[in-house]
């Protein structure tokens, strides 16, 4: 009896030590991190014609979009300093963010967005889009 007492005795610590909630499994790859940003990048090349000043409204209406459209989540912008020389004329750029594809989807019909291509159209010599999805 004693022999069992000392057993019972030896193993209780261990016992109200154990963790008894059951195990949650690791959260996937694909749960760990959120769906990832869908980008909108949009660079113009502006006709010798845009004056100073209607580049300049351009750049704030551009900038204006992302208090006028909901699905914008972030919108950047700046102009070309690149040393490189590779720019062919193209002085600006706009990355809009987007939370998904979907986001862009409301955006480009947007009575907002299409305002703002009817200001920028007679001063724009060339665009070049490309939207990804971040890594």
């Amino acid at each position: 009896m004693k022999s069992l007492f000392l057993l019972v005795a030896a193993f209780f610590p261990f016992t109200v030590m154990a963790d008894h909630h059951p195990e949650k499994e690791a959260p996937k790859k694909s749960e760990e991190k959120a769906a990832s940003p869908y980008r909108h990048v949009v660079m113009f090349k502006f006709k010798d014609s845009a004056t100073k000043e209607q580049i300049a409204k351009i750049e704030k209406e551009f900038a204006a979009l992302e208090e006028k459209i909901e699905t914008i989540t972030d919108l950047e912008w700046g102009t070309n300093v690149s040393p490189e020389n590779h720019d062919q004329g193209f002085t600006h750029c706009f990355i809009v963010s987007f939370e998904n594809a979907a986001g862009l989807e409301v955006y480009l019909p947007h009575k907002g967005h299409k305002a703002f291509v009817d200001l920028l159209l007679p001063s724009l010599e060339k665009v070049l889009v490309i939207d990804f999805v971040a890594k």
